[in-house]
C-alpha cells in the first residue's frame, strides 16, 4: 500500500488491446495497490496499431466509476476537437455523480492528425485548435458554476444554456495537458487546478513554470494554486536482471508511443528510480502520471508501492 508523500502518484492507462474486463481488474489493482488517480486516454487507437481494441475515454470512466470506491478517474487528456463542449460537460459532471465526486477533467487541444482525418474531424493549424481549446474551457466553467451560459466566440455559440445537475465538486477539478509557455500556459492559469507537462516538453520544463507564473501575476493567481504534473514513463524492475528483462518488454509494448526510451523514461531497479523522481520533486513537480512500461501489470503497480514511495518518503 502506498504511503502518503509530498507527491501524489497515477497511473497513466492506455486502454488499448484490452476488454472491459481486463481494464475493470487492472482498476481494481491501482485501487487496491493506493494510487491517487487511474488516467484513460482519448484516442480511437494506439498510434501504428489502428487494428487493436480500443475502448472509449469517458464511457469507461463512467463504468469504473461504478467498479471504485476511492480512486480518482479521468481522461489524460480529453481531446478537444472531439465533442462539444456543452455535451463533455454533460458527460463529465454524469460521471462525477455516478463516481461520488471522483472525476478529473483533463483538456488538451488533440494532436494524432491521421486519427482526426480518419473520422472526418478537421485538423486546423495549433494556433486554431488552441482558441478552439480556449473557448471550451471558458464554456466549461460557465457550464459547471452558472445558472445559464451565454457565448459567442470565434468557434462555438451557446444561447442561455441551463445546466443540471451541477459538479458534486466545487471546482470540478481541471486538468490541462500540453506544451507552449505563450498561449497553452495561460489557459492554465485561467482555467486548471493542474497543469500536466507531456513527456516531450519536460527538458523545458523550467521555462513553462517561469511562463506559468508571469501568467499568474497577470490574471491575480496564486500559481502555487496548481499542481504541477509531469506525464513519466518509468521501466522498474526488482533487480538489474528484472530490469533488463522489463527494458526489453516496455520497447515493444510502449516504444510506439515514447520515441526513445532511454532518454525519456525513468528507468532502473527501485533505488535509482527513486532518486530520480526524487530529484523531480526537488524541482517542483507535485504528481506524476506514470505509464509503466509493461503497461501496468500487477506485480509493477506493487513493486513501486511497496519500494520506491517509501524511499521517496524516508
Amino acid at each position: 500500500m502506498l504511503r502518503r508523500v509530498s507527491a501524489t502518484f497515477s497511473v497513466f492507462l492506455g486502454q488499448g488491446a484490452m476488454t472491459y474486463a481486463a481494464v475493470r481488474e487492472r482498476a481494481a489493482v491501482i485501487e487496491e495497490a493506493g494510487y491517487d488517480c487511474l488516467w484513460l486516454v482519448d484516442h480511437m487507437w494506439p498510434r501504428g496499431l489502428p487494428d487493436v481494441d480500443f475502448l472509449e475515454g469517458w464511457t469507461t470512466v463512467a463504468a469504473l466509476a461504478e467498479a471504485t470506491e476511492r480512486i480518482r478517474l479521468g481522461v489524460l487528456v480529453t481531446c478537444n476537437s472531439y465533442r462539444n463542449p456543452g455535451m463533455l460537460a454533460k458527460a463529465v459532471v454524469t460521471a462525477d455523480h455516478v463516481s461520488g465526486g471522483r472525476v478529473e477533467l483533463g483538456m488538451g487541444a488533440g494532436w494524432m492528425d491521421e486519427e482526426y482525418r480518419a473520422y472526418g474531424y478537421e485538423f486546423p493549424p495549433i494556433g486554431t485548435r488552441l482558441a478552439q481549446l480556449g473557448e471550451s474551457l471558458e464554456i466549461i466553467t460557465s457550464l459547471f458554476a452558472s445558472e445559464r451560459t451565454t457565448f459567442e466566440g470565434n468557434h462555438y455559440t451557446f444561447t442561455d444554456v441551463p445546466f443540471a445537475p451541477k459538479p458534486l465538486q466545487r471546482p470540478l477539478p481541471i486538468t490541462i495537458g500540453g506544451g507552449g509557455t505563450r498561449v497553452l500556459m495561460r489557459l492554465v492559469a485561467k482555467y486548471a487546478q493542474r497543469w500536466n507537462c507531456p513527456m516531450n516538453w519536460v527538458p523545458e520544463m523550467t521555462a513553462h513554470l517561469d511562463a506559468l507564473a508571469g501568467h499568474c501575476a497577470d490574471v491575480g493567481r496564486d500559481p502555487a494554486e496548481i499542481t504541477i504534473s509531469e506525464q513519466i514513463p518509468i521501466v522498474i524492475g526488482r533487480d538489474d536482471a528484472d530490469y533488463r528483462a522489463k527494458r526489453e518488454l516496455a520497447q515493444t509494448l510502449i516504444g510506439g508511443f515514447v520515441e526513445d526510451i532511454d532518454a525519456t523514461a525513468v528507468c532502473g531497479t527501485p533505488s535509482r528510480v527513486a532518486d530520480e523522481l526524487r530529484a523531480k520533486m526537488e524541482a517542483g513537480v507535485d504528481d506524476f502520471a506514470i505509464l509503466f512500461g509493461d503497461l501496468a501489470m500487477p506485480d509493477t503497480l506493487e513493486l513501486f508501492a511497496s519500494r520506491v514511495v517509501p524511499e521517496l518518503a524516508a
